[in-house]
């Protein structure tokens, strides 16, 4: 069936099994289609993660410095950043099953890539193959759960999505810690164990997942996905590299921030004149759009550059395995999965969801500011509460920011302007990371010779070579006194990370008090779409009886009129 939207492009539905567009999906249909969607989303989730307690011994073995330990995390996140407002685009072109699939596939030839590597630039290659893919799961994720469920009952199966997150997240580490621990599998293997789930995943959304397919005959605007990427990639090179190979006042610095505000500038000159731009510019004339995509770009500073270090923080200051390193994140972990599913239940009960986020930005922020006290010899029960009250605010925002822009747009804009949202969740991600990772090698290295003078002589000497040599040190081989020593400064060093971005989560609270709450639509994406066809289809003449049964003063609006039979 061929209709035309209201800009004009025709659109060529086609649906599965005879279902009606117009026909809410029941729960038990709803639970059918995500379960591939969401055991993509695990496999994706577990393979980023899995890495994390491994990433000091993984590094280590490579002879990569703490250089290539950002470098790691940092080549995922900005290939997921750059690729994501494409994929978000390509949803609303053409069948978003089909791109799902893509993306699991680019996830698994990554992950092979890197159980391959053998030297720390070939595992940063790989990563950033990761990174696009996970880019189109986390991006698709979340389209095509708007696609399928209304907004006011999104919050529902949105709190299956971070309940997702959260066990894949804290199965994750613990899973790689277990595999790194064992003698005959070793890290390799961490990076190899998602790809069963990958191909499990593909089988399951190849049988499952029966939307729609909405094709709009436009040209994708690739020239605008060249200079947006162009602007991000230089963007998070100059701050991954300031600090170690220049300085931050530098002419390097000013090439490369001056470079990347001309591509931007470009890109939203290209945009403001594609028919089919990657990110439509008009998008943010709505201000709970723009509010919201801010929010998000602070919200991933903080949340992405609080847990990447997490790892270092168990392993380097408190001596603990990378299997522990995972069981001590749990806390985290359970507070994201407690907040998400039960926030998510109460709106859609209720469709207010503004509170959630205020409280869940208090409660980032307090989190963060309280980890940032934290030292090598902090009792852990104390971490452990600070670290819960990071995954509540994180699993209340996460979700909710991404639902209040979906309930805001069109159905032909849903991809556009979810992966928006994604999009600057995913730079703050990138941009923090690397600019913290720079800061907390500077401060480690401040505490560390700041605090030197307490050893003796020959364990000065020692203790320069263990911390300058620019590789992250192996804590088993010093002794007693000097890993002390370095534990303490790492310590330190690390918890001003968290003190640095608790700031940042509160701008994140400040810019969600100026959200306006839009009470939450009842009508899933189909519906909107067919509602909207109705309304530039010419009009159907009605019976007289059928025409007074027009209007339902009940509801306040006219109803649509129902055709003559004939």
């Amino acid at each position: 069936m061929a209709t035309t939207t209201p800009n004009g492009v025709r659109a060529h539905a086609k649906h599965g099994g005879g279902s009606s567009a117009e026909a809410p999906m029941t729960h038990p249909q709803i639970m059918k289609a995500l379960s591939g969607l969401l055991l993509g989303m695990f496999c994706a989730i577990l393979s980023s993660t899995i890495v994390t307690n491994a990433l000091p011994e993984i590094v280590a073995d490579l002879d990569g410095g703490q250089s290539a330990y950002t470098w790691v995390v940092t080549a995922s996140l900005l290939t997921m950043t750059a690729s994501t407002p494409l994929w978000g685009k390509l949803a609303d072109l053409t069948s978003k099953k089909v791109l799902v699939q893509s993306a699991l596939i680019i996830f698994v030839i990554g992950s092979v890539v890197a159980g391959l590597a053998q030297n720390s630039a070939m595992l940063i290659t790989a990563r950033a193959i990761q990174g696009l893919g996970g880019g189109g799961l986390s991006a698709l994720a979340q389209i095509i759960m708007a696609a399928m469920i209304s907004p006011r009952e999104r919050g529902r199966y949105s709190g299956y999505l971070g309940a997702t997150f959260a066990v894949a997240t804290v199965g994750g580490p613990l899973l790689g810690g277990v595999i790194t621990d064992t003698s005959w599998l070793g890290w390799r293997w961490c990076l190899y164990v998602g790809v069963p789930f990958a191909m499990l995943a593909l089988i399951v959304l190849q049988k499952t997942l029966n939307l729609p397919v909405l094709k709009r005959k436009a040209k994708v605007d690739w020239t605008g996905a060249f200079f947006v990427t162009a602007a991000v990639c230089l963007l998070l090179v100059w701050v991954t590299f300031a600090d170690d190979k220049y300085s931050w006042m530098s002419w390097q610095t000013g090439v490369m921030v001056g470079g990347s505000i001309v591509l931007t500038l470009v890109f939203l000159f290209v945009e403001s004149r594609a028919s089919e731009p990657i990110i439509p510019l008009r998008l943010f004339r709505n201000r709970t759009i723009t509010l919201a995509s801010l929010a998000s770009l602070f919200v991933g500073m903080a949340m992405f550059a609080g847990t990447v270090y997490f790892s270092q923080y168990f392993q380097l200051a408190r001596g603990k395995s990378p299997t522990m390193s995972g069981v001590m994140t749990i806390p985290m972990i359970g507070g994201l999965f407690i907040s998400s599913t039960v926030s998510g239940i109460i709106i859609t009960r209720t469709g207010r969801w503004k509170n959630w986020l205020l409280a869940g930005g208090l409660l980032l922020t307090a989190g963060l500011g309280l980890l940032g006290t934290m030292r090598y010899d902090t009792p852990y029960w104390h971490i452990g509460v600070f670290m819960a009250l990071m995954g509540l605010g994180v699993g209340m925002m996460m979700q909710n920011l991404v639902l209040c822009t979906q309930n805001q747009v069109a159905p032909d804009d849903l991809g556009a302007a979810s992966s928006v949202v994604t999009f600057f969740r995913s730079l703050g991600g990138a941009v923090g990371v690397s600019v913290l990772g720079s800061v907390m090698s500077t401060r480690i290295s401040h505490y560390a010779q700041d605090t030197i003078g307490s050893l003796g002589p020959q364990e000065q000497a020692a203790a320069a070579k263990a911390s300058g040599s620019g590789a992250i040190p192996d804590m088993d081989l010093l002794p007693p006194s000097i890993r002390t020593w370095l534990e303490s400064a790492y310590g330190h060093g690390i918890a001003d990370i968290f003190l640095y971005v608790a700031p940042i989560a509160l701008l994140a609270f400040l810019v969600t008090l100026f959200i306006k709450e839009v009470p939450l639509r009842t009508s899933g994406a189909p519906a909107q779409a067919a509602e909207a066809s109705a309304a530039t289809a010419p009009p159907v003449t009605p019976a007289p009886a059928e025409a007074a049964r027009g209007a339902d003063p009940a509801q306040g609006a006219e109803q649509p009129a129902r055709p003559v039979r004939r």
